[in-house]
């Protein structure tokens, strides 16, 4: 089992893309279907609830003992990389959809694939495990005063409360919950721990489903969408190179170790863009414009994880300050 959990965590990146191949191949198959879209919802709750399986009820502990780090966190994720994003949006065509699309993706920090990618490139991959509970609950929280925020009055047109609420019972309690439960079983029968040693396996199978139905879905709607599909790609570029120095810069500010640090800077740069989609096709007239968005983000940022799992080890020295 540990040997096709590293097999699988290791090909991750190809086998996202194979993924997404295979969606485009599908939306050409089942073009004019509704199925697909209809199991974005459930892919993203399989999804989020193994991927809180791989949080211990112990490293939830930890998460709130490394009280520099998780504050470091936060303050970087809801505070820096806001006035980032802030910036960006200027340099995009007035349309409210449009930014409504890029903020929705660029506020999020990531919760799940972000693990992985962070463990390769030498950062503290527990600790963000630890908090992807907090990181999820927060941006739920703050997302619709950001996007108030930034988008002023064209906001109450767009944004529902209705699907926040939806999200956080179905895609962030009830997989934490169920998660929590099987952990119990776990500890206390043996068929338990045979049952979380397989579900072990499915963060990475659970996220290529996710990105297969999520492209399948939206690929076949795209044409009316490319244009301001291209007028973000430069957005996204800049996110992705000013993001991880940013994050960076705020753990070397508050004297982080090394791993840590580059945890932080792997949060910045890593967005939560699967996660926002059920919120975005949410909203009045979203279809094609904001999955389409949302899905460029994504392809772009698994492709910028390849550079940064190889540029982050380079980062600090395991010599600098603890983050207790």
């Amino acid at each position: 089992m540990p040997i096709l959990r590293e097999i699988l965590e290791n090909n991750q990146v190809r086998i996202y893309f194979g993924a997404a191949v295979l969606g485009v191949i599908a939306a050409f198959i089942f073009s004019g279907t509704t199925a697909l879209e209809i199991g974005i919802n459930p892919a993203l709750a399989l999804m989020l609830f193994v991927t809180f399986l791989q949080v211990p009820l112990a490293e939830l502990r930890l998460a709130f003992s490394r009280f520099r780090f998780l504050g470091v966190l936060l303050l970087t994720n809801f505070v820096v990389i806001p006035v980032l994003v802030g910036v960006l949006v200027q340099f995009l065509p007035p349309d409210p959809m449009v930014r409504l699309g890029v903020l929705l993706v660029l506020l999020a920090p990531c919760i799940d694939y972000i693990v992985t990618f962070s463990h390769l490139g030498r950062a503290d991959a527990r600790l963000l495990l630890a908090a992807t509970p907090t990181l999820l609950i927060v941006q739920i929280l703050l997302l619709p005063i950001y996007l108030g925020l930034f988008l002023g009055p064209a906001a109450g047109s767009l944004i529902r409360t209705e699907p926040f609420v939806q999200a956080f019972v179905w895609l962030i309690a009830g997989p934490l919950v169920l998660s929590v439960l099987v952990q119990v079983w776990a500890d206390r029968s043996a068929a338990g721990a045979r049952a979380s040693s397989v579900l072990e396996l499915l963060p990475v199978p659970a996220t290529a489903l996710v990105l297969f139905v999520v492209v399948a879905a939206v690929v076949p709607q795209l044409g009316p969408a490319l244009d301001a599909t291209f007028l973000v790609v430069p957005i996204y570029v800049a996110f992705a190179v000013v993001a991880p120095l940013a994050g960076w810069a705020v753990s070397r500010l508050f004297r982080l170790d090394a791993p840590a640090g580059r945890a932080v800077a792997f949060s910045a740069a890593t967005r939560n863009s699967l996660v926002v989609l059920p919120l975005a096709l949410a909203v009045p007239g979203a279809v094609p414009l904001l999955p389409a968005i949302i899905v460029t983000q994504t392809l772009l940022e698994l492709m910028s994880e390849l550079v940064y799992v190889r540029l982050a080890p380079r980062f600090g020295s395991n010599k600098a300050a603890s983050a207790t």
